[in-house]
């Protein structure tokens, strides 16, 4: 008879992570969670900067790129969807105030979090909240400019690339929660 470990699909057990490698692995995590959020601000303010000062698009108010995509000025002066809109200087700064708690609380968040794909849902939030606060404190509101559109149907308001980093990062932690589960231990029966 055959020894097990000479069959072709035979994989050893994982070895059993030591402390210390399992802190450089959440370390590791970390740190591309805090890399990736730094490239969704730069970039979320990159594509920003060229809609604004080489397109101009704030005085074409509309560029037709393809049949189901235009770049469309808009000032959001709300937050998701329109919300709580800041029609004068104090709820302009209060909502400054109130996303930099949150995204503060989700910096917090993905400091301590020791899972890679949280992690990297955290970063997509994080880098997505800072552009949108930056934009809020420059302007006084945030540049939306993509708008994707099937004929006059829209399924999404105008956004930008910070908005769609935030969408996709909480549909990761949401996804990876419900997704993943784990069943509790059914409880000792009393005799």
């Amino acid at each position: 008879m055959a020894d097990v470990t000479e069959t072709a699909d035979y994989k050893p057990a994982p070895t059993p992570r030591t402390p210390r490698q399992m802190e450089a692995a959440i370390q590791r995590n970390r740190a591309y969670g805090y890399v990736l959020a730094l490239l969704v601000f730069v970039f979320d303010q990159a594509t920003k900067w060229v809609v604004t000062y080489p397109l101009e698009l704030q005085f074409r108010r509309q560029i037709e790129l393809l049949p189901f995509f235009d770049l469309t000025w808009v000032e959001n002066r709300g937050v998701s969807m329109g919300f709580l809109t800041a029609s004068d200087e104090f709820m302009r700064w209060a909502l400054v105030l109130i996303t930099s708690a949150i995204a503060l609380f989700v910096a917090v968040w993905l400091w301590r979090e020791k899972r890679r794909d949280d992690a990297w849902g955290l970063a997509l939030v994080l880098g997505g909240a800072l552009g949108n606060i930056l934009d809020r404190v420059r302007f006084g509101y945030v540049v939306d400019f993509m708008d994707l559109h099937f004929g006059d149907w829209r399924p999404f308001l105008v956004f930008n690339i910070a908005d769609a980093a935030i969408t996709i990062g909480v549909l990761l932690l949401l996804l990876r929660a419900l997704l993943t589960r784990k069943e509790k231990p059914a409880k000792a029966k009393a005799d």
